[in-house]
C-alpha cells in the first residue's frame, strides 16, 4: 500500500493510492497511464502474481469502508467514487476468486495479448525508451511463463480454456513468431525493433529473439499440452458463470432474460430500417446484406492501407472542427487523436487505446486490415465515430483532461465496459440525428453496426445461458441456441466477411457478457438523456449536458442512467 493510501482520509485519495498500488503491481497499466518506470517490465501472471492482486484489492476495500465513516466521506464526489471502487473491485475479486484466471484463454483478452499490445504504447522517442524495450522484451520468458503456469494450475483443477478460442490463439502466436519459426529474425517483434537506433541495434535484435522465442515456447505449450487437454471442453460458460462475467463488464446485476428480449426487440425494429435503406440501394435486394455485398464491390471505398488511415484521420478531424463548440466543448489536448493500423495478430475489430495522463501519448483509434487493401465505406464510418470522434476518443480523451477534478482511478483504470461501450454507440446515433450519415450506403452500413450489437446481445445471452429462440423469430424458432447456431445467425446478419463473424464468435465466447454492454449501454445512455431533456423542457442544452456527463468519469450501469438524468 503506497503511502499517498496510508495518508489518505477520504475515497478518492484511497482510490489513487490504489491507482498508485496497482501500478507497482502491473506495469502495463503503467505505460497505459504513461509512467515511464513501467515501461520496461511486465507483470507476474502466475497464480502467486494473481493473488498479490487479490490482497491489494481485499487491503483497498478495508480501508475504503473507513474512508466512508471519515467527515466528507459521504459528499456527492466522494460517494460517487466510493460506489464505483467498491463495485469494481467486489467484481474483480469475485472473479479471482471463482479461478476464471486460470483458464484466460481468448482471441483478445489475455495475459499474453496485454503483454503484446502494450509495445505499440510503448515510447520509442529516445534511446532510453528503447532500453526500455529491450528490458520489457526480455522480461517476457517469465511473464508467459508465469501465464503457462496459470493454465497448468487451470488444468490441475478441471477448469479448462474453449478449444475455439485456444485453436484461434495459436493462430495468433504464430502470426507473431513468423511462419518461418522463431530463429529467422522475421517475427513481430524483429520488425517492432527495427526502427530502434543504430547503437542498440545487438541488444534490440537480441532482446526481440528472447521475446520471439518465448513466445514459441508458450505456442509450442498450449498446442502439445493444453489443446489435447481442454479438447471436447465446454465452450460456453452456463449461468452462474456469466452472471459473473457479466457484473465484471457491465457493473450491474443485469436481467438477462429482459435483456435478451430487448436485443430482439431491437433485431426486428432495426431489420425494418435496414430494409428501407437497402431499397434505395439495390431495389429488389432480397436482404440488407445483400445490398451490402453489392457495396463491397460497387460502393464507395478506399484504396490502400496508409490512404485508409490518413481517411480515418480525416474523418476524425473533421468531426471535431465542426462538433466542437455546437455539440461538444473541447480541450486542445482532447482535439488531438491520431488513426494507426493495428499490429499483425489482431483480432478482427478495430480499438481504441486511451491517452497517457500527461496526454504525451495521445488517444488512438487502431484498424485491423486482415489482410485487406480495399476498404468499403459504409463499413467505417459510423465505426470511426464510436471508436474515434464523438465515440470512444471524446469520452475517455475528457476523462483523462478532468482526472485531476475527480480521481485517476474514476477516469482510468475504473472504466466500466458497458459505460464507454454505451457512450460509442450512442456517438453513432448521435451523428445519424445529426445527419451526418448523408448517404443509403452510409446509413445503411450504420444500421448494419447497430444490428451488429443488437445480434450480439442475443447469441451471447442465448448461447451461453442455453436460451430458447422465440417462435417469432426467422431464424430456427422454438430451438435452443449453441455456438454453431450463433455463428451461423451472426453471418446471416452482418456484412461483414466470415474470418470476421468466426473472430467475434471466439470473442464471445472467451469473454462472456462484455459483447451484450454496447446496446445495453447506449439505452442507458438514452434513457438517461431523456430523462434529463424532460426535466429541463426547453431549457434543455445539449452541448451542456455533453459536457457534464463526459466529465462525470467512469459509473457502472447500477448508477449511469441515475446520474445522467439528474444532469
Amino acid at each position: 500500500m503506497s503511502d499517498a493510501m496510508n495518508a489518505a482520509p477520504l475515497p478518492r485519495q484511497i482510490a489513487d493510492g490504489y491507482v498508485d498500488a496497482l501500478v507497482e503491481l502491473d506495469p502495463i497499466t503503467g505505460t497505459y497511464l504513461g509512467v515511464p518506470e513501467s515501461h520496461g517490465k511486465l507483470p507476474d501472471f502466475s497464480p502467486a502474481g494473481q493473488e498479490a492482486f487479490a490482497v491489494l484489492q481485499r487491503t483497498t476495500l478495508k480501508a475504503l469502508d473507513e474512508a466512508e465513516t471519515r467527515p466528507g466521506g459521504d459528499s456527492d464526489e466522494e460517494r460517487r467514487c466510493a460506489r464505483l471502487l467498491r463495485e469494481r473491485l467486489t467484481a474483480e475479486l469475485a472473479v479471482h476468486e471463482a479461478d476464471e484466471g486460470l483458464r484466460a484463454v481468448s482471441n483478445m483478452h489475455t495475459p499474453v495479448h496485454a503483454a503484446h499490445q502494450i509495445f505499440t504504447l510503448t515510447p520509442t522517442e529516445t534511446e532510453e525508451d528503447w532500453a526500455a524495450v529491450a528490458r520489457r522484451l526480455r522480461a517476457m520468458p517469465v511473464a508467459l511463463e508465469g501465464y503457462r503456469a496459470s493454465l497448468a494450475e487451470g488444468l490441475a483443477k478441471n477448469l479448462l480454456g474453449g478449444p475455439r478460442q485456444v485453436s484461434t490463439m495459436l493462430g495468433q502466436l504464430t502470426e507473431w513468431i513468423g511462419e518461418e519459426g522463431p530463429d529467422t529474425g522475421r517475427s513481430w517483434y524483429a520488425g517492432f525493433v527495427d526502427p530502434g537506433p543504430e547503437p542498440m541495434r545487438a541488444e534490440l535484435t537480441a532482446a526481440a529473439a528472447e521475446a520471439t522465442r518465448a513466445v514459441a515456447e508458450l505456442r509450442d505449450w498450449l498446442r502439445d499440452v493444453y489443446a489435447p487437454a481442454v479438447a471436447g471442453a465446454p465452450e460456453i460458460v452456463g449461468r452462474e458463470r456469466y452472471a459473473l462475467w457479466s457484473r465484471y463488464w457491465n457493473g450491474t446485476d443485469l436481467d438477462l432474460e429482459e435483456a435478451y428480449a430487448y436485443g430482439w426487440s431491437e433485431y426486428h425494429r432495426l431489420l425494418a430500417e435496414m430494409r428501407v435503406e437497402a431499397e434505395k440501394i439495390l431495389p429488389g435486394a432480397k436482404t440488407p446484406w445483400e445490398a451490402l455485398a453489392h457495396l463491397d464491390t460497387h460502393g464507395e471505398a478506399v484504396e490502400g492501407v496508409d490512404e485508409v488511415r490518413a481517411w480515418l484521420q480525416s474523418l476524425m478531424d473533421q468531426a471535431i472542427d465542426e462538433l466542437d463548440g455546437t455539440h461538444f466543448e473541447l480541450a486542445e489536448e482532447v482535439r488531438r487523436v491520431e488513426s494507426r493500423i493495428a499490429p499483425p495478430g489482431s483480432a478482427a475489430a478495430p480499438y481504441y487505446t486511451q491517452p497517457s495522463l500527461d496526454f504525451s501519448r495521445p488517444g488512438r483509434t487502431w484498424l485491423p486490415t486482415m489482410g485487406e487493401t480495399r476498404f468499403p465505406v459504409y463499413d467505417l464510418v459510423s465505426t470511426w465515430y464510436h471508436e474515434g470522434v464523438p465515440g470512444h476518443h471524446l469520452q475517455l480523451a475528457q476523462w483523462t483532461y478532468v482526472a485531476d477534478q475527480l480521481s485517476k482511478y474514476q477516469t482510468t483504470i475504473g472504466m466500466v465496459s458497458a459505460n464507454a461501450e454505451g457512450w460509442a454507440l450512442y456517438a453513432e446515433r448521435l451523428m445519424d440525428e445529426l445527419g451526418y450519415l448523408t448517404t443509403a450506403e452510409r446509413r445503411l452500413g450504420y444500421l448494419d453496426a447497430q444490428m451488429m450489437r443488437s445480434t450480439r446481445i442475443i447469441v451471447d445471452i442465448g448461447m451461453h445461458l442455453e436460451l430458447t429462440i422465440p417462435d417469432d423469430s426467422p431464424f430456427h424458432p422454438g430451438e435452443r441456441w449453441t455456438p454453431e447456431l450463433a455463428q451461423e445467425f451472426f453471418g446471416l446478419h452482418s456484412g461483414r466477411p466470415a474470418d470476421f463473424v468466426e473472430s467475434e464468435l471466439v470473442r464471445y465466447l472467451g469473454m462472456p457478457g462484455q459483447a451484450i454492454g454496447y446496446k445495453l449501454g447506449e439505452r442507458a445512455w438514452l434513457r438517461g438523456r431523456d430523462a434529463a431533456r424532460r426535466a429541463h423542457g426547453d431549457a434543455f442544452d445539449a452541448k451542456k449536458w455533453h459536457m457534464a456527463a463526459l466529465s462525470q468519469g467512469s459509473l457502472g450501469l447500477d448508477d449511469l442512467e441515475a446520474e445522467l438524468s439528474a444532469l
